[in-house]
């Protein structure tokens, strides 16, 4: 008699399982869902661990940055996700976020909007709110220092200019690069981002400090008020 029961991992072939396919062929040959599987270890009652993992990717058009921003409510909507699930699936995406990062070395010359734009990604990527970054400079653009002075809602943030230029003479910085993220993944820079730009450029300018570029970080892209000869 048919049974819309799905079948239990443990009854696949052995190369097939998850966990078993990683031992025997290595974790590239896992695809993101079963990845995901591996980390909730089981589904519900009508789907397996990899059913599961299938239909929460789906519900993110498969874009893991995407995945990231779930919280943890978002995550326990899904029948078989409960909290313990789904801190394990946003811990496993923070190491990925964290692990990102670490690959951009600090000591690495800024020169270009790209690159500002990588750096920052890796400290703003995935915030469900506005935050700002500053990365602070040597002569040879090699970052020095960086800090996220600002997080606010969703948006906008409040950016001290005093305190920006505060750390930069504290740390001998020759320039700065500032960042900030866009939620809504919108570039197009809003007022208040043009005013701060303009303030920040001409009062870091009088204390011999070069305001190298202010870059908006959405999603997959940015703008560059420098490379749109806004600075």
């Amino acid at each position: 008699m048919y049974s819309e029961k799905p079948m239990n991992i443990k009854s696949w072939a052995e190369e097939d399982r998850p966990r078993e396919k990683l031992l025997m062929k290595g974790k590239a040959s896992l695809t993101n869902a079963e990845l995901i599987a591996i980390l909730i270890a089981s589904g519900n009652s009508r789907e397996s661990a990899v059913d599961l993992a299938k239909r929460i990717l789906d519900s993110v058009d498969n874009n893991l940055n995407e995945l990231g921003k779930l919280s943890v409510n978002d995550l326990q909507k899904f029948n078989g996700i409960g909290e313990a699930k789904a801190i394990s699936i946003i811990a496993a995406m923070e190491l990925g976020r964290r692990r990102q990062s670490s690959d951009v070395a600090e000591k690495t010359p800024i020169k270009s909007s790209r690159d500002g734009y990588n750096f920052a990604l890796q400290h703003l990527a995935d915030l469900p709110y506005e935050a700002f970054l500053v990365m602070y400079v040597n002569r040879a653009n090699k970052i020095i220092h960086h800090q996220i002075l600002s997080q606010g809602g969703v948006s906008g943030t409040v950016v001290d200019i005093r305190l920006i230029l505060k750390i930069a003479i504290e740390k001998l910085a020759s320039g700065i690069f500032v960042a900030h993220n866009h939620p809504s993944g919108k570039l197009t820079p809003s007022p208040a981002d043009e005013r701060i730009t303009k303030q920040l450029h001409e009062v870091a300018k009088l204390m011999d400090i070069i305001l190298l570029d202010h870059i908006i970080v959405g999603d997959n892209a940015y703008f560059s008020f420098a490379d749109e000869g806004k600075l």
